[in-house]
C-alpha cells in the first residue's frame, strides 16, 4: 500500500511541478491498478527464463536498435542460429543466470504457497488445471489442422449467414449477426428448405471425408486423433477376429473328430465283414 501511495505521489508531483508530460489521473490510476493486479494474493511468482530465452531477450533489444525494419520471423531465426554457434563458455553466463533465477523462483513460490489458505490453494489449483486443459486443447486443434481433418458440416443457418453476411446491415460484426438471426426467423419454411438441403448435403460430404481421413490416420499411426466411436470399433475388431478364429478352430476340431469317428466305424464294419464264420 505504501508503494502505491509513493507511486501516486511521485506522479502527481511530477505533474504539478511542471514536468513536460504532466501526469494525468488516468495514468496514475492505470499504474496503481497494474501494481495492484501484480500484487494480487492469487498471482504466483512468474517462472524464470531459461538460458536460451535470456539470450533471446538480450539479442532482440540489440537487433531492434541496429535493424528496426527486420521482420520478427527473420529476427527469431537469426537469434536461434547465433545461439547454436555459441561455445559452451559463451553460453555459461546465461546458464548461470537461469540457474540463479530457478533457485530464486523456488524460494518465492514456497513463500507464496505458505501464505495461502486451503481455499485459495484450491482456487489456484483449479486455475492451473483449466490453463493446462486449454493449452492441451489448443495443441490438439493445431495438430488436427496440420493433419488435414475435414471441417465439420455447416448448419442451415450457417450457410445462410455465410451467403448474406457481406450484405447484412450493421456497423459491426455482432450487429450484422443479430440482424441475420432476425432475418432467418422471418423466413418461411419454403425459403429455409434450400439451406436445409445444402446442410444435409454437407453432412454427407463430412461423413465421407471423415471416414476416409480416419482410415488414413489409422494407417499412419495417428489413432489418438480419431473419434471415440471409431476407437470403440477398433477395440472390438480384435475381439471379433479372435472370436471368429475360435469358432473356426472349434468347427474344424469338431469336424475332425466326426470324421475320425466315422472312419473308425467304417473300419470296424469292414473288419466284421471280412471275418468268415467258423465251421
Amino acid at each position: 500500500m505504501a508503494a502505491l501511495l509513493c507511486l501516486g505521489a511521485g506522479l502527481l508531483g511530477r505533474g504539478l511541478l511542471g514536468c513536460p508530460r504532466a501526469a494525468s489521473c488516468s495514468s496514475i490510476c492505470s499504474g496503481i491498478r497494474r501494481l495492484s493486479l501484480d500484487k494480487s494474493p492469487l498471482s504466483p511468482p512468474k517462472r524464470p527464463l531459461n538460458a536460451y530465452l535470456r539470450y533471446v531477450v538480450e539479442q532482440q533489444q540489440l537487433l531492434f536498435k541496429q535493424k528496426p525494419d527486420i521482420r520478427v520471423v527473420e529476427r527469431t531465426k537469426w537469434i536461434a542460429q547465433a545461439w547454436r554457434q555459441l561455445t559452451a563458455d559463451q553460453k555459461q553466463p546465461y546458464e548461470i543466470a537461469a540457474n540463479d533465477g530457478k533457485e530464486k523462483y523456488k524460494l518465492e513460490l514456497a513463500a507464496f504457497n505458505a501464505q495461502l489458505t486451503p481455499a485459495e490453494l484450491a482456487v489456484l489449483k483449479e486455475k492451473k488445471r483449466h490453463k493446462l486443459a486449454k493449452r492441451k486443447s489448443m495443441r490438439q486443434k493445431r495438430k488436427l489442422t496440420m493433419l488435414g481433418k475435414p471441417k465439420r458440416p455447416r448448419t442451415a443457418f450457417n450457410i445462410f449467414m455465410a451467403e448474406n453476411f457481406d450484405d447484412a446491415k450493421g456497423p459491426t460484426s455482432t450487429a450484422k449477426l443479430k440482424n441475420l438471426q432476425d432475418e432467418w426467423h422471418l423466413l418461411s419454411d419454403t425459403q429455409k428448405q434450400m439451406y436445409k438441403q445444402l446442410a444435409e448435403d454437407d453432412k454427407i460430404r463430412y461423413r465421407n471425408e471423415i471416414k476416409s481421413w480416419e482410415e488414413q490416420m489409422i494407417e499412419t499411426g495417428h489413432e489418438d486423433v480419431i473419434r471415440a466411436k471409431k476407437k470403440k470399433r477398433l477395440r472390438r475388431l480384435p475381439r471379433k477376429k479372435a472370436k471368429s478364429k475360435r469358432t473356426v478352430s472349434q468347427t474344424a476340431s469338431t469336424g475332425a473328430k466326426a470324421s475320425k469317428l466315422s472312419s473308425t466305424s467304417k473300419t470296424g464294419k469292414e473288419v466284421k465283414s471280412t471275418k468268415k464264420p467258423e465251421e
